[in-house]
């Protein structure tokens, strides 16, 4: 659910959206009861649609969402856990298989993420019953193996590695059979377990039949979702369209360090004799010549042309290799088709309102490049300068890409060489600070300020002292505080009234001064709680805590002796004189 400014409002799924979209708006209906629902309603500007091929995945790419934007209306995790994987640390001599919360670089083979933590727990249990796969979490490296075997080897459910009763070779089978297992191959486990299943209930063992009957539901939990995934965690871009005589959807699916975070939907006019590998080709060189960042793999629906030379350029502007493929089979297949499904269902649905989305945003970026003569407004960056009588002097960068806020480009500065209110000198050394980072992002297309002919000529002199190319706009507020044009190469340049540029403008000025202003507040309470003993060295918040504790306020420290101060809790001779210096020979 999105607000009239593109924001997000809510995330949720269901096998009939219709149905359950429904309920929000239906008089009386039990959702209407809550004041938080009845204001989320009343935001409501449209709603994005997403299809997955599973209930399951569906639920994933719930939980990726909210994590990624953070709605403001849906319940979030505090503890940020996510879903579990099931580990196998294939790289070990005699590898170990284990739950864990996330995937990190370690070089081990991780299947999922699953939803239900009992089903995984319950697999990983039976896989060790069945492969003889070690249960213990020590250190075997290569050998010797002098242990005396534990428990399991005793009951047949280890073959004690530990003990050298089993080769690195022989031990390495196992492992690859229960990866077989988890890739899915589980008919004849599930064969076998039924017919035990089978024989415990004529033999009347119902309570061995009924874990039997439960071991085989997590087996079928788990291989709802058999996805093996690698510690690489590439970054992939899935790319499929849909199309009429006169246009065509582009789907483009983000995947991120392995995980689908999201998705966008780009119209393009066609012809209608424009074949699908033109479209796509297009969209491509048109997409990422404006776009900064560039994935390592591109997954296509049907072959481009010029691939040769659009991957040479793309792997130069990234600085290592991009694959552009079109796979024909496996998970990479099955996510070319799901962003197929969700083109087909925005060019029926939702092409005009992507229409107007763009006329809003790509649209107005174009109009300002065009009123300003210049090629490309795709990254606008601005700055802001917030502080009060020049108190905690800050900055904030505000990004907008393709005429959308990124909030993750977003940046905050604290001053480091301006004392007092010089918004000019603070400006400079900001800018300075920025442009001569480019670990803060690709520069921009065009620099917009909050000011006009002064904060422009600043920046104009740092931008044109590092030898960089790049416009320098102010953005100008009329006698109502309102934006009313931009201030460029000297002189007020005015939009039609009404237009999209001026809104877009709008937006970004008071996302700058929103940005700016939050920061300030943050350093300002900070300020609040800090305490003279912080400054002391050596006398960290549990120290502080303790002195506070024992002489209730800082005058009682300050009388204190420093046998007297080394006699607390926690201190000790070289923390006392500390203290007792501080406040004795300043």
């Amino acid at each position: 659910m999105h607000d009239e400014n593109e924001a997000i409002l809510y995330v949720g799924k269901a096998i009939d959206l219709h149905n359950r979209v429904r309920q929000y708006f239906r008089s009386g209906h039990g959702h209407n009861n809550s004041p938080k629902i009845l204001k989320m309603v009343s935001q409501i500007a449209y709603f994005e649609y997403i299809i997955t091929a599973s209930e399951m995945e569906a639920l994933i790419l719930e939980c990726n969402l909210i994590k990624e934007h953070r709605p403001k209306y849906n319940t979030l995790m505090t503890d940020d856990k996510g879903y579990p994987y099931i580990k196998i640390t294939v790289n070990d001599t005699f590898p170990r298989i284990m739950m864990s919360h996330r995937m990190t670089r370690d070089k081990a083979l991780y299947f999922g993420p699953f939803t239900d933590r009992k089903a995984v727990h319950d697999t990983i249990m039976l896989i060790k019953k069945l492969f003889s796969i070690r249960n213990c979490n020590r250190d075997l490296g290569d050998g010797p193996f002098n242990d005396r075997p534990c428990l399991y080897h005793q009951i047949g459910q280890c073959d004690a590695p530990c003990a050298g009763l089993i080769s690195p070779e022989d031990y390495m089978k196992n492992v690859e059979k229960a990866v077989s297992f988890l890739n899915g191959n589980t008919k004849e486990i599930t064969n076998e377990l039924k017919a035990k299943m089978t024989e415990y209930a004529e033999a009347m063992e119902f309570e061995k039949a009924a874990e039997t009957r439960d071991l085989i539901d997590s087996i079928n939990k788990i291989s709802e979702k058999q996805r093996a995934e690698s510690t690489s965690n590439d970054d992939r871009d899935i790319i499929a369209m849909a199309r009429n005589d006169n246009d065509a959807v582009v789907s483009i699916f983000y995947i991120r360090e392995g995980t689908l975070i999201g998705r966008d939907n780009h119209h393009m006019s066609i012809d209608k004799d424009d074949t699908e590998s033109e479209i796509i080709t297009e969209f491509i060189k048109q997409y990422y010549m404006g776009t900064p960042f560039i994935p390592k793999e591109i997954l296509t629906v049907i072959p481009i042309n010029d691939d040769v030379i659009i991957t040479e350029y793309l792997s130069n502007r990234k600085g290592q290799k991009v694959h552009i493929l079109t796979p024909q089979k496996g998970e990479k297949k099955g996510l070319i088709k799901l962003a197929e499904d969700n083109a087909r269902l925005v060019l029926s649905q939702d092409l005009e309102r992507i229409k107007r989305l763009e006329k809003r945003t790509i649209g107005a970026c174009q109009d300002i490049a065009d009123i300003i003569g210049v090629e490309t407004v795709s990254r606008m960056e601005a700055f802001d300068i917030s502080n009060i009588s020049g108190y905690h002097s800050v900055a904030s960068m505000v990004v907008f890409e393709n005429g959308k806020p990124k909030r993750n480009a977003y940046r905050k500065f604290r001053l480091q060489t301006v004392e007092g209110p010089d918004d000019y000198a603070s400006m400079k050394e900001v800018l300075s600070r920025r442009y001569t980072n480019e670990n803060l992002g690709t520069f921009p297309d065009v620099i917009m300020m909050d000011g006009g002919k002064g904060q422009v000529h600043i920046a104009e002199t740092v931008i044109d002292s590092l030898g960089l190319d790049i416009p320098v706009c102010g953005m100008v507020k009329d006698d109502n505080h309102r934006t009313r044009g931009l201030y460029y190469k000297d002189k007020e340049v005015a939009f039609p009234k009404g237009s999209e540029a001026i809104h877009m403008i709008t937006a970004l000025q008071d996302e700058t001064h929103r940005f700016a202003i939050t920061y300030h507040k943050q350093l300002r309470s900070e300020g609040q709680t800090h305490s003279i003993l912080d400054d002391i060295k050596g006398i960290g918040p549990a120290r502080r805590k303790a002195l506070l504790l024992h002489y209730k306020d800082v005058e009682a420290i300050k009388n204190a002796s420093i046998d007297e101060l080394a006699a607390v809790d926690g201190m000790n001779q070289k923390s006392a004189e500390a203290v007792y210096n501080f406040f004795n020979f300043k």
